[in-house]
């Protein structure tokens, strides 16, 4: 029996160095709503988060419960997911570093409409609603950003459900790993990786098909020499066939 492959490159653990106040404010930063203040304006509001560590696995909040925090992604990566009446999980996105989710009443939901958790071991910043209105008060080009972004953010579901209803399972696996790789991708020689623990039952709910299909599929491009796998990652080794799918 031929031995899995690994690539340990990243010790997905975070440490007090991996959430230090530089990082903090730089993911902060990164924000779309915070993207236009000044360094001196993000120092002062990195000190209204409070930073939390979770090992990769931990529920961060679950559907249904009150929303009390917005969160940000400092370190590592975040799960969404959403449970169906049927009983089955739906990925809804993988969170990079700088990313934003959770949400506030101010923001218009009185309880969380998905379930986050650690997809790897992360920081994640939190904001609760006194803090956050005090921050809108101060700095108004915050509300009129989060107007713009909640439209964008409306488009992006559009689009996903349209993909989910029309799109082939390769496709939106293509378009899935494509995401992926502008997200974690680290270009290694002539190829890019994603190191993420990213299972192949969290790619099936991201593109809303089977396991067996999602993997099928994974073979498929593996023997086609798109990607490789190993234990907890992926290399994608030619990109221009996977936009090539998409782009059909």
């Amino acid at each position: 029996m031929a031995k899995r492959k690994t690539t340990p490159l990243k010790d997905f653990a975070p440490d007090g160095h991996h959430c230090s106040l530089d990082l903090k404010t730089t993911k902060l930063g990164m924000v779309s709503f915070f993207q236009d203040l000044e360094q001196d304006v993000l120092d002062e509001i990195v000190k209204r988060f409070t930073a939390t560590h979770y090992r990769e696995g931990d529920e961060i909040y679950y559907q249904g419960d009150p929303a009390h925090y917005l969160r940000v992604v400092v370190d590592g990566a975040a799960k969404l997911l959403r449970y169906t009446d049927e009983g089955k999980d739906v990925v809804l996105d993988i969170l990079n570093p700088g990313s934003y989710f959770g949400s506030l009443k101010l923001l218009g939901s009185d309880v969380y409409t998905e379930s986050a958790e650690a997809q790897s071991g992360c920081c994640i910043l939190s904001i609760g609603l006194k803090d956050f209105r005090e921050i809108l008060q101060e700095y108004p080009s915050v509300g009129i950003a989060i107007l713009e972004m909640s439209a964008e953010k409306l488009r992006s579901s559009q689009e996903q459900i349209k993909q989910l209803t029309t799109e082939s399972v390769e496709t939106r696996i293509a378009n899935i790993l494509l995401i992926l790789t502008d997200k974690f991708g680290e270009v290694k020689e002539d190829k890019t990786l994603i190191q993420l623990p990213f299972s192949r039952k969290d790619l099936a709910d991201m593109a809303g098909t089977t396991t067996e299909s999602a993997s099928r599929v994974m073979s498929n491009f593996q023997k086609e020499g798109i990607i490789e796998t190993g234990r907890q990652w992926v290399a994608i080794k030619n990109i221009e066939m996977l936009r090539s799918i998409v782009e059909h």
